[in-house]
């Protein structure tokens, strides 16, 4: 693969993070182009096809797997099947990219993890959040030390019902058979291998977690606390049932500190001795693109992507802790 100077993905699931977020960067990003897409929904997926001029379709994904013109695989579908589809991926032996969170839970990552290990594949997960410029301008900062010694990090995250989970409306992400926890796997992930990336892997992490609203059968408030390899120690609270739509995160150091926003396009703001400085830097149009472009950088330059298979099974490693499944 690496040798190869054009790379031709397969999309299995063209639900709406491919409309914008995912699947346009991976037919911009020179290098890349969509050849397939499969959708079990044949009237949507001609339609999607058409939109996004496609020419390949499938409604089956052993097929899109199999398709000797289709090089590596993005899977963009529910989490409780990124397992039942990564396994057959792997056994075709092509690379592939499976969308946050990895599997619904850390037995599962790890035996994507595994399959791909024991073939030499590569295998990213799209915790973007890794590549975003924003975010490398966090991590830029605290490789300055303009903050000193980092010594805690908090983070809070809350937004109120929506009008899918008040009318009790079937809604996958609240669904504890695929989201055990709610909005926080599908949100919460996002946040916990972010501060993995800036911050260096978790020793250990643990939490509380309840449904307090019983609108659906998942979790809906989360409290967490937890320990940096570094030492660092940090705090988390995710509650679906708020007045206000709260996203904050603050990490402290000996000598200042740095605010930013997890989802909201906020300024980051670092507050130190030695600097102060406030910043907005604007998201992508399609936000996966800086994602897509590593992949890319991985793939046929062999410069290494910063979310690969290790990392996105390690945040899958914390949240289980979290949770109290292990």
């Amino acid at each position: 693969m690496e040798s190869k100077k054009n790379i031709n993905w397969g999309i299995i699931g063209c639900g709406n993070v491919t409309e914008v977020k995912s699947g346009p960067p991976y037919q911009l990003t020179n290098g890349f182009a969509v050849s397939a897409v499969m959708r079990r929904d044949k009237e949507k997926l001609k339609d999607y096809a058409k939109r996004h001029n496609i020419k390949t379709i499938y409604t089956n994904a052993n097929d899109l797997i199999n398709d000797k013109n289709v090089d590596a695989v993005y899977i963009a579908t529910p989490p409780d099947s990124h397992k039942e589809f990564a396994l057959k991926v792997a056994a075709a032996g092509k690379p592939c990219c499976i969308e946050k969170p990895l599997t619904p839970s850390y037995s599962e990552s790890l035996e994507i993890y595994n399959a791909f290990k024991q073939k030499n594949l590569p295998l990213f997960v799209a915790y973007y959040r890794r590549s975003l410029p924003r975010f490398l301008k966090v991590k830029e900062w605290l490789d300055n030390n303009f903050i000193g010694q980092i010594r805690h990090i908090t983070s809070h995250l809350s937004k109120p019902a929506s009008e899918t989970d008040l009318s009790k409306v079937y809604n996958w992400r609240t669904d504890s058979k695929i989201a055990p926890a709610g909005y926080f796997d599908d949100l919460a992930s996002h946040s916990l291998d972010l501060f993995a990336y800036l911050l260096g892997n978790f020793r250990d992490a643990k939490g509380i977690s309840v449904n307090q609203q019983n609108l659906y059968s998942a979790k809906d408030a989360i409290t967490a606390s937890w320990l940096h390899d570094s030492g660092v120690t940090g705090s988390g609270v995710w509650n679906f049932g708020f007045n206000d739509h709260k996203d904050e995160t603050i990490i402290y150091g000996s000598k200042g500190t740095i605010e930013f926003s997890v989802f909201h396009e906020n300024s980051i703001i670092l507050k130190s001795d030695s600097k102060s400085e406030e910043l907005f830097i604007e998201n992508p149009k399609h936000i996966q693109t800086p994602h897509v472009e590593n992949m890319r950088n991985h793939l046929i330059e062999g410069i290494p992507h910063p979310s690969l298979g290790e990392t996105a099974l390690h945040t899958s490693w914390v949240m289980d802790k979290i949770l109290g499944e292990i």
